[in-house]
């Protein structure tokens, strides 16, 4: 989101756009009925995002890029935050929990980045990671005092927060065409 570099700008709008889809997708499996058209709208509105935002990835593939030299180290970044959701995913069904796992998705999702944002060199996506894990730390006292599943909250706090930074990215790299 604040990178000087265009082609992972273009990406990283792409990118959170089609990640709120798809948190806004999960915050639908139990949603207030008052809620529901707003996940709806907020879905479409990633895939929005992520289909202009990828075209322009594609037509861009060829500019400078923060990972260059650095995609083994980026892979291990992606494959440790899966290994950390699914084993967390994991455990939690085993104890029961799994009412818990759209919670520790997100908590993980977000951690990852802090680190993400020195590979990419965009400090922006770090605070998206910082506003994030407040807003699941805010959740937790909600979601203990329910018995609901945590994608009701944790859902559109990630789809929000995802969408809301494909805007503000979108609003910085389109000056730059």
């Amino acid at each position: 989101m604040l990178t000087e570099f265009l082609r992972d700008q273009f990406f990283t709008t792409a990118w959170f756009g089609l990640m709120a889809f798809v948190w806004f997708g999960w915050s639908q499996e139990d949603p207030p009925r008052r809620w529901r058209v707003w996940l709806g709208v907020g879905s479409a509105v990633g895939v929005a995002f992520a289909g202009a935002f990828g075209i322009l990835t594609a037509l861009h593939w060829g500019q400078p890029t923060s990972l260059q030299g650095k995609y083994v180290w980026f892979g291990v970044l992606v494959a440790a935050e899966v290994v950390a959701a699914g084993v967390g995913c994991l455990v939690l069904a085993r104890r029961g929990r799994s009412r818990w796992m759209a919670w520790w998705v997100a908590v993980v999702v977000a951690a990852h980045f802090l680190p993400l944002a020195l590979f990419l060199r965009d400090f922006g996506v770090a605070a998206v990671g910082v506003a994030q894990l407040a807003a699941l730390g805010w959740a937790v006292p909600r979601l203990r005092a329910v018995t609901t599943t945590s994608s009701r909250l944790a859902g559109p706090i990630m789809g929000v927060s995802l969408l809301l930074s494909a805007a503000v990215g979108a609003a910085l790299a389109l000056p730059n065409l």
